[in-house]
Formats: C-alpha cells, structure tokens, sequence
C-alpha cells in the first residue's frame, strides 16, 4: 500500500494538527512543533548506536542494527503508543527528521497494527524551513504597527484588546525586562521561533497591519529573528500613554499579584521565598545601571515591602519601591531610546482610546 503524506504546512499549522514527532528525545529537546508529542521510534541510545552502526559498515546494516534494537515488547509498546495517538487524533500526522525512514517504518507497523496513518512529506526538516521562510516574508510584505510606551502603560494588555497582534513575551515566556522572568524555562531559540513564525502567519490571516510590542533583540535569552527586528525598528507606532499612578498600579499586578501566583502554582509551599528572590535577583542585576546608592534604597523598600507581604499579605508597600523604579530607571532609560528612535507616530494615547480608535480599524486593514 503507498504511504499517505501531507505537504500541505500552512493548513498543518493553521489547523493545529496534532503530530506524533518520531525523532530521539535530544532533537525533540532542541525543538520541535506545537501540538506534537514526542514518541520516538528510538531512544537517544538506540539512535547513537544505529548511527555508529551506519559509519561504520553502512545502511543495511545500520537497518538490521535498528530492528534488533527495536524488537519484541519494545516494538510492541511504541506501536500501542502510536496506535493510541492515531485514535485519539484520526486527523493527526507523524514525522521524522526528513520524512523518511523512521516515517516510513512508523507507517508500516502502524498498517500492520491496523491504523493507516498519513506522514508529513520531508518531515520536521521540510516544516520547520516552511516556517522560517513564512516568517521571512511576513515581515518582508505585511503592513506592521509597534505598540510603544513607558513601562507599566499596559502595551501587552491593549495588544490582547487588538486583533491581528502578536504576543512577543508570551511567546518567549519571559516579561522582557530584568523583572521578566517566569518560573520554569523559556522555550528554546528554534520552538521560539517556530511559535513566532505560525502567530505572525495567524496574524497576517486576519487581514490588516500586524501589532506588535516595542522590543530589542533579545527577550530574556531568546534571540528575536533580524528581518522581525528590522521591522520593529522602522514600523510606525501607537504611543500607549497612561497616568503615573496607573502604571505604578499595573507593575503591582503584573510583577507582584501575578508574579506571586505564578510562583506558588509552579512552586507550591516554596513559592513566596522563590517569589521574594525573584524580585531581589532582579533588582540586582541592574544594581551598577542604578548606582550603589540608589540601588540600596531602592533594595530597602523592597525589603519591607517582602516582609510586610510576607506577614500580611498586603502589597501596598511596593508602590514605594515601584515608583522609584520607574522615576529613576525605566523612564529615563525610555525617554533615552525614544530620542534615538524618529518612528513615525499614528497615535498617542490610553490603552481605551488606543482600542476605540483602532480596534476595528485593525481588523479591517482600512
């Protein structure tokens, strides 16, 4: 029977296909797709052993070598785990590196399993450089719009609010500041890049300029493509503009009401303590940008604010060290880049006039 493949990858990622990924846990690990699970044909030792097998005396006996490793219960148990996966998503898809061989035996012994399940035509090769190419020419061609502002004016908030946006540190896990770490790992570079590339394909589907935040090259230790860079740099902006108090009030729910939660679901009984450090190792690390003076008074209040917290519960305390922060480091730093940046400026604003204004328009494209 002739294998069945799929080579459509735009329908693959605007679809959500479920996939099975037949690659060893080490190339999984490095990256792979959403929506895909790993179920490896051979274990990163099994595949070592197989590829020593293929320097040394060839294919065929690479193969043989292969079939002995993967024989008997252990055949048994990766074919019920695919055979598993194909019921659960009958229009799902598997593949390999290249679309060939472990697809091609997967298939086999699923037929000979009962279940006819299709593979991607070249594989997580042939997907993954459908997206890097798709990436590079969204950002060649589509209409692109920055949302830019002071910290703490909500710029991921009114982005949420906006259709045709893409979430660049939602993506990346990471807040993009010295205070933007999540608990757990970011992604690794290429699933970054893998996610970025299939939101910036969603995005230019609904028509209109693709949103995005005001970001550097790096959000936390994810490197942003330079053709997405190139575009930020010179793309027309909304200025987000938001009372001093508002911001101070929307870092307090974003770095600490938020944060604290994150931290005690991924934690448990160690998430405040992680949560305090947190906020202390961030603070440090831009301690020589702040001067060791004020760095100290700045620790200091954050200090009783951590105490109190931890004791009452109560945040209102870090309002203080809050808004020193933002008067003595981030607005500084902002106004900085901004004089070094002559973007053109559709329109300045709240995040509620921002989405009056420009809501509709953006699903429009008008």
């Amino acid at each position: 029977m002739k294998s069945r493949l799929s080579e459509d990858y735009r329908a693959i990622f605007m679809g959500d296909t479920p996939m099975i990924d037949l690659r060893s846990p080490g190339e999984f690990a490095r990256g792979s797709f959403p929506h895909t699970v790993n179920l490896p044909l051979m274990t990163n030792e099994e595949r070592a052993i197989v590829g020593t097998t293929y320097k040394q005396q060839g294919q065929a006996e690479a193969i043989k070598r292969g079939h002995a490793l993967v024989s008997g219960a252990v055949k048994e148990a990766r074919v019920a785990a695919w055979a598993d996966f194909a019921r659960a998503h009958p229009d799902g898809l598997l593949f390999c590196w290249r679309g060939g061989l472990r697809s091609e035996i997967t298939q086999g012994w699923l037929r000979d399993a009962g279940v006819d399940y299709p593979r991607v035509a070249g594989g997580y090769k042939a997907l993954r450089r459908y997206l890097i190419d798709t990436g590079e020419r969204i950002c060649r061609e589509a209409e692109f719009v920055v949302v830019a502002g002071r910290t703490g004016t909500g710029k991921t908030h009114l982005l949420n609010n906006l259709a045709s946006s893409v979430d660049l540190e939602g993506l990346a896990r990471h807040r993009g500041s010295s205070f933007g770490r999540r608990p757990g790992d970011q992604p690794s570079q290429i699933d970054f890049e893998n996610r970025l590339s299939i939101a910036l394909l969603r995005a230019e589907a609904k028509g209109g300029a693709i949103l995005i935040e005001d970001e550097g090259n790096r959000i936390g230790q994810r490197a942003l493509p330079p053709a997405l860079i190139a575009r930020i740099q010179s793309a027309p902006t909304l200025v987000v503009e938001e009372p001093f108090a508002a911001r101070v009030e929307t870092i307090l729910g974003d770095y600490v009401t938020d944060m604290l939660a994150e931290h005690e679901a991924f934690y448990g009984d160690e998430g405040f303590e992680r949560f305090a450090g947190f906020l202390q190792d961030a603070l440090a690390r831009i301690a020589k940008r702040l001067g060791g003076l004020r760095y100290g008074e700045i620790a200091a209040l954050m200090a009783d604010a951590l105490t109190h917290q931890r004791v009452t519960g109560d945040v209102a305390l870090h309002r203080a060290w809050i808004e020193r922060l933002l008067r003595d480091y981030y607005d500084p730093m902002y106004d900085y880049q901004l004089r070094q940046n002559e973007r053109p400026v559709l329109m300045r604003g709240s995040k509620a006039e921002h989405v009056a204004r420009y809501g509709a328009h953006m699903v429009q494209g008008s």
